[in-house]
């Protein structure tokens, strides 16, 4: 399963890194492709995750999540 997160704030690959490294160390996140440049994360899963814990390990980081799909 897949889910894109748009995130806010990301203004360079240092950014991009911060965001994956959170998102990856979420249990059932297998990956995280971070683009700063399209403002999103793309989340593959190996079992759900609720859509407030994806955006808790974003915004602890300090960016803003303005939607998932």
């Amino acid at each position: 399963m897949k889910k894109t997160l748009h995130v806010e704030g990301m203004m360079c690959c240092h950014c991009e890194a911060r965001v994956k490294k959170a998102l990856e160390a979420l249990p059932a996140v297998d990956e995280a492709v971070v683009s700063h440049e399209a403002g999103t994360a793309i989340v593959t899963l190996n079992a759900e995750v609720s859509d407030a814990d994806l955006k808790k390990a974003v915004e602890d980081q300090d960016y803003k999540v303005t939607g998932i799909e």
